[in-house]
């Protein structure tokens, strides 16, 4: 809110519905701001190489890797061919739309994509390589496709991200969710901040009934502060404002967001559904459906299986080290409550010297974790072993046995001990309806910096918006916060 404050007069922030007078830059058409156009460009641009590179190495592995063909030039004719069908799928222009640009949401995008581009060269196989396209090859060709369409992608935004200024957001709405979303930047590391913060009345004139904005003051505030995009809460009391607000915001060729609180309880899994121009959103029901569950189920047994199939010398190795170390059993295993509130016994690797539980106590002043939870930097029960572990959280993949003992998941709620459980109370217990998981969304955005009461809205959420692709996000999303280390 500062530079709100400081770059536009106090006299304007204290309007409640005066019309500012005329001046040159309100009567000016709105120019689109040069620095956002630019930035828009160089991802449009950015990706559509990382496609066309993508698909070119692919082809190159499957036919040179797996065989002895030759690539026709022609196969350069269809590199375009490959930009165009990103585009028709909308994956040069949803970033525009969007304030954290993420790849993994592209996944299923580019895994039809792949599977297209695939089949249409599996029929054309004597035009671009000299010989046929084996099963292994084609096999090969769409694996290569999506992975590298996801890999390069990511490489794409992160360089554009790193090379631009970040986005500049102004909030209209109120303070609550002004303090909310710049901690949502902070912990999110997403180019973009805030730059200022009004409430809807500034910049309404409510004794207009027919044109409730300012649009003059509206125009004012986002040329002072060189606002890229505007961040809308939407009224509680009076939709129409709201309504005018985002057409005023768009006429000026600035980008809007809504910030509408109802997502707050029914997630984004909803289904938009048409009454004759009138807006439905269909909620999900809070729960997991029979084959839901199952599939889950499924999906955490053959997740957990190959984990451990590949970690089973890591954890040895780590078993051995922790004998070596300090004295006391290799497992840490402390009560959790569980779905339905069922109380099990969680395995991890131990970290700490056996009497850690009975020393707590004498460090409860030291904590400094968010209210409900319990967790110090430097803590003094933690062995030299048990340090690098926690660094790594190679600590928790113990929880595997209880994955595959069916008291937990890969992905889920966090596993709460009794005390930080009792805090929780009302609606926000069902977030019990589900296993909880090794990981979660809690755990990606820091686990000791999420305070419960947000946790426990993050919890309730992943329950009423559960899908087995958002298991998938989670955990490829999981590994390198791990090895950033930000859970810490």
């Amino acid at each position: 809110m500062p530079d709100t404050q400081r770059r536009v007069p106090s006299a304007l922030l204290r309007i409640t519905g005066i019309k500012p007078q005329p001046s040159p830059v309100i009567e000016e058409a709105p120019q689109p701001n040069f620095d956002v156009a630019r930035r828009e460009r160089r991802y449009r641009r950015w990706l559509a190489a990382a496609d066309a590179v993508s698909a070119l190495l692919a082809l190159l592995l499957c036919a040179n890797v797996l065989g002895d063909d030759s690539i026709s030039p022609n196969v350069l004719l269809g590199l375009p061919l490959v930009i165009l069908a990103s585009k028709l799928k909308g994956l040069y222009d949803r970033d525009e739309l969007l304030v954290r640009k993420t790849t993994v949401d592209e996944a299923p995008a580019l895994f039809e994509l792949a599977t297209i581009y695939t089949i249409t060269l599996w029929m054309l196989d004597g035009v671009v390589l000299g010989g046929s396209l084996g099963k292994l090859q084609a096999l090969m060709l769409w694996g290569a496709l999506f992975v590298f369409g996801l890999g390069f992608r990511r490489v794409a935004r992160s360089l554009v991200s790193r090379s631009s200024t970040p986005e500049r957001l102004l909030l209209i709405g109120d303070a609550a969710t002004y303090s909310r979303v710049e901690h949502k930047l902070e912990t999110g590391h997403i180019n973009a901040r805030l730059v200022g913060r009004l409430s809807l009345q500034r910049v309404s004139n409510f004794t207009r009934d027919e044109r409730p904005v300012d649009e003059g003051t509206l125009r004012y505030l986002i040329s002072e502060l060189d606002a890229h995009r505007v961040l809308v809460v939407p009224s509680q009391t009076n939709p129409q404002v709201t309504i005018d607000l985002i057409r005023a915001v768009k006429a000026l060729g600035v980008r809007v967001s809504i910030v509408p609180h109802v997502f707050d309880v029914v997630g984004h899994a909803v289904v938009f559904d048409d009454l004759g121009g009138m807006t439905l959103l269909g909620v999900r029901e809070f729960a997991l459906g029979r084959s839901s569950r199952i599939i889950k189920r499924g999906f955490d047994l053959l997740g957990a299986l190959f984990i451990m199939l590949f970690a089973g010398p890591v954890l040895a190795v780590i078993a051995a080290l922790i004998k070596l170390d300090s004295r006391g059993p290799v497992f840490f295993r402390q009560e959790r409550i569980g779905r339905d509130g069922e109380v099990f016994r969680i395995f991890k690797f131990r970290t700490m010297v056996p009497d850690a539980e009975e020393r707590k106590a004498e460090l409860m002043a030291q904590n400094e974790a968010a209210k409900g939870l319990f967790k110090i930097a430097d803590d003094p029960r933690i062995t030299r072993v048990g340090r690098i572990l926690r660094k790594t959280s190679l600590d928790e993949l113990p929880q595997l046995i209880n994955v595959l003992r069916g008291e937990m998941s890969l992905v889920g709620p966090r596993p709460l001990i009794n005390s930080e459980d009792e805090t929780i109370t009302g609606y926000d217990r069902g977030r019990l309806h589900l296993t909880p998981g090794m990981t979660g969304h809690w755990q990606i955005m820091g686990s000791s910096r999420v305070p419960m009461h947000e946790m426990v809205k993050i919890d309730y959420l992943y329950v009423t918006t559960w899908n087995l692709f958002e298991d998938f996000k989670i955990l490829v999303r999981t590994v390198p916060y791990m090895l950033a280390r930000r859970g810490m």
